[in-house]
């Protein structure tokens, strides 16, 4: 062999060692075969919602209580960083928010915020192997839905279950219980919940099939107004008129009014409603689920003169509650504190816990989904069991504006709003 060759021959046994001193280096630093996301000192984690959009207030709310929760926390000697973009609640943004995080090399992703954001980017998730918790969604998608999730809170259906029953038990008939919804898997997820309660209270076929026919409709916002009892919208929009005329129209045909609308959609949206139907002289009372974020429709209504006659469920406890999570939001949130960025912190909070209680040192996504699935969390005493399914909490909770505050709904409340 000459020089040259003896030479070149050197420098490749010299960079085969380098190259297995440097594995042995990492694999010692982060332990062996170290999980994505995971080093010696932090756990990235991620995080995809509204944060400069129509529907910022919720994708914010999330957010700051997540980081509240976080903030100054370690696991297993390991800091908590949480990084979030913006998706502006636009499913083509989220795709590609969510693809920027997994390459990044996110470990989980926590707090998602929407329906039809979550629908497009579980199944990026879900091939990358990346769990999906505490999203911002009571949506059927998710339950069990495809991938590694985990729900914190009530799904839509248990939510408008809750307020349509309290409605008929205040003397209501299932017949004056109709919907405004946005036009989306998010609307259809609320009709979903609207469905199963009237049909529990013994709606009649033709009311359940019209419903059956309004949620088959497919494809980019269909046509689905003068169906039925329901008005929808185009999501990110505030066009209020064919929705309204819709349920006018459903007025018209059966000879009874609309005493109950439950909607289900974003804030904004949802109160240009409200005031649109208040412009045209309605007496309806409303309701909204959760997702509709109380603090953020109140202050849109009052550009309306709206400031009754509103009900909207919460899935988390109430903000006066003595509960200790409830008492550690208030301090890390101070003045803040409202419905939203409350289950931030709940979620953040669960995820501390969920991830501490990992068994030894190691933190991987198998072992996370092990130590939640089929275990029960008492976390500052709000319980969540996951003992035979993939949500949390079962808590709803119904609430009523009045008074420029929303106030828990107590004995004889609800039948009050509908005399």
């Amino acid at each position: 062999m000459n020089n040259v060759k003896k030479h070149a021959a050197r420098v490749r046994h010299f960079g085969k060692i380098l190259s297995l001193g440097l594995i042995v280096s990492l694999c010692g630093s982060t332990g062996a075969f170290a999980e994505i996301g995971v080093t010696g000192n932090k756990i990235v984690i991620g995080g995809v919602m509204d944060l400069e959009g129509r529907s910022r207030g919720l994708g914010q709310g999330m957010r700051d209580g997540i980081m509240a929760a976080l903030k100054g926390q370690q696991v297993k000697g390991r800091r908590i960083e949480y990084v979030t973009l913006n998706d502006s609640y636009n499913p083509t943004k989220t795709v590609a928010a969510t693809q920027e995080l997994v390459e990044r090399g996110i470990f989980a992703m926590l707090g998602n915020v929407g329906t039809p954001t979550a629908k497009v980017s579980l199944p990026v998730l879900a091939d990358s192997g990346v769990p999906a918790v505490g999203f911002f969604t009571g949506a059927g998608l998710l339950r069990p839905g495809k991938g590694d999730i985990v729900n914190y809170r009530a799904s839509y259906v248990q939510e408008t279950a809750a307020v349509i029953s309290a409605a008929l038990e205040s003397g209501l008939t299932v017949g004056e219980i109709c919907a405004y919804v946005q036009n989306d898997a998010y609307g259809m997820a609320g009709i979903a919940g609207v469905k199963a309660a009237l049909s529990s209270a013994g709606g009649s076929q033709e009311l359940v099939g019209k419903l059956d026919e309004i949620m088959a409709l497919g494809g980019d916002n269909p046509f689905r107004n003068n169906v039925g009892p329901v008005g929808v919208y185009k999501r990110n929009t505030f066009t209020s008129r064919e929705g309204y005329n819709s349920l006018k129209a459903w007025e018209a045909q059966t000879g009874t009014n609309c005493r109950l609308v439950v909607t289900v959609g974003a804030y904004a949206s949802i109160a240009n409603f409200i005031g649109y139907a208040a412009l045209k002289g309605e007496d309806w009372v409303y309701s909204a689920v959760s997702f509709t974020g109380a603090e953020n429709l109140k202050n849109a209504l009052s550009e309306f003169g709206v400031d009754d006659k509103i009900i909207v469920t919460q899935v988390v406890p109430p903000l006066t509650s003595n509960l200790q999570i409830v008492k550690d939001a208030r301090k890390a949130l101070g003045s803040r504190l409202n419905y939203v960025n409350l289950e931030g912190y709940v979620v953040g909070r669960f995820i501390l816990e969920a991830l501490k209680k990992i068994p030894g040192k190691e933190i991987t996504r198998s072992s996370l989904l092990a130590t939640i699935s089929g275990n029960k969390f008492n976390i500052g005493g709000l319980v969540l069991d996951y003992s035979n399914d993939n949500q949390g909490s079962d808590l709803v909770i119904e609430t009523y504006l009045e008074n420029d505050r929303f106030n828990i709904v107590g004995n004889g409340d609800m039948a009050r709003l509908f005399r």
